[in-house]
């Protein structure tokens, strides 16, 4: 399944910063710190260019800490330094943390890696359910962008425009958003991370 034309032009051609219609940028320059998120766990997500964040060490994660979503549509744009890179992107867990476990335990991981068994590999609900298809990444050095849509209980899951994964969940209905800080040889670059709310 693809997503129409229009919509892969928006996503993968917008300019650094900008963002889709409806759309809200939940991250845009400078530390994510002084923008309502928050670091847990060891290790650091900092800014290293403009708009562009990178992890350092790690098992941690910096998550949104100024609203739970519902429904929402997230979408975020990241790079790997080498294809064994281990990160992930987390959804709906639903209290504030203080240790990065409790997203693994009560939200959903989104996996971000290539080189891993198939659930735990990039486009895998981690843990739970690997991707139907394999996923259409990028080579190293490139940018990718991953879209997350949770309706219910509902997960679809493409990257790069394309449909890899759909999941039925059973957890909270209602939680936060964060990306992770995996360990000190994945280093992973994240940038115009955004959602729509409904």
């Amino acid at each position: 399944m693809l997503i129409s034309s229009l919509v892969i032009s928006c996503m993968l051609l917008a300019p650094q910063g900008e963002v889709e219609p409806g759309f809200k940028s939940l991250y845009k320059t400078g530390d994510p710190l002084k923008q309502g998120w928050k670091q847990v766990g060891p290790g650091t997500v900092t800014e290293e260019s403009p708009g562009v964040l990178v992890t350092a060490g790690g098992m941690g994660m910096l998550w949104y800490a100024e609203a739970p979503f519902k429904d929402f549509t997230l979408r975020v744009e990241y790079k790997l330094s080498k294809p064994d890179n281990n990160s992930g992107i987390f959804v709906r867990f639903p209290k504030a943390v203080t240790d990065p476990w409790e997203a693994v335990r009560e939200g959903y991981e989104i996996q971000i890696c290539d080189g891993a068994d198939p659930e735990h590999r990039t486009g895998a609900v981690y843990s739970f359910k690997a991707a139907e298809k394999k996923p259409p990444t990028k080579p190293v050095g490139e940018w990718n962008t991953y879209e997350i849509k949770v309706k219910g209980q509902e997960y679809t899951i493409s990257l790069n425009g394309e449909v890899i994964n759909h999941y039925k969940g059973s957890r909270g209905a209602t939680g936060f958003v964060g990306i992770q800080n995996h360990d000190k040889d994945s280093i992973v670059r994240f940038r115009n991370i955004r959602i729509q709310a409904d």
